[in-house]
């Protein structure tokens, strides 16, 4: 072996060595845990809270907004307090071979946990559409109607629906036809 190959291989063989001890040095410290996050709230989005699942108070100065399935304690002007979770909007037909632009929609919406007296009206729920259409919902046939008043130890679970547009929506709760309290959004589809 010639010189100049013999020193290209010991250089060779000390850069290896030089490599293979900075990789032992690198793991024997711990890598920094990776955050479970995708970063901060957009500004625009500051009054959603950041927790999922979380139940969310409702009242008349700040108003819960949170999706369908998620519970809101509403704080009624008179102090009374309830628990409200709205599910749905169930909708028939998905996957015939037409879809039209309007279809029925069903909620389910659960009352529970009442600290006091709670007027509970259907005039009170409505449901609006993106573009600003406000819709009156009415109870399902054969499924009961609520109670008129909901008092502290009772639950109510009852079924309401409405023909509506396709798209997005939100179902709003104003007890005793004051100010919207809760609201939740949800998505009509049909496809």
């Amino acid at each position: 072996m010639t010189r100049s190959r013999a020193a290209t291989l010991a250089v060779a063989a000390a850069g290896v060595a030089i490599l293979a001890g900075a990789l032992v040095g690198c793991s024997s410290h711990a890598e920094p845990e990776a955050e479970d996050t995708y970063g901060g709230m957009p500004a625009y989005l500051a009054g959603i809270p950041s927790t999922t699942d979380a139940v969310l108070d409702g009242t008349a100065a700040r108003p819960a907004l949170t999706s369908e399935g998620d519970a809101v304690r509403v704080h009624l002007h008179g102090g009374s307090t309830v628990l409200a979770t709205v599910t749905g909007p169930v909708v028939p037909g998905e996957g015939l071979p037409y879809q039209g632009e309007t279809t029925t929609c069903t909620w389910t919406v659960s009352l529970r946990d009442a600290s006091g007296t709670v007027p509970v009206s259907l005039a009170d729920l409505t449901t609006t559409d993106q573009l600003g259409n406000t819709y009156r919902l009415s109870p399902v046939p054969g499924k009961g109607t609520p109670p008129s008043v909901l008092r502290p130890g009772q639950r109510a679970t009852f079924e309401v629906r409405t023909v509506m547009k396709v798209g997005e929506g939100l179902l709003r709760w104003a007890p005793g036809g004051g100010k919207t309290l809760a609201e939740w959004d949800f998505e009509v589809e049909n496809d």
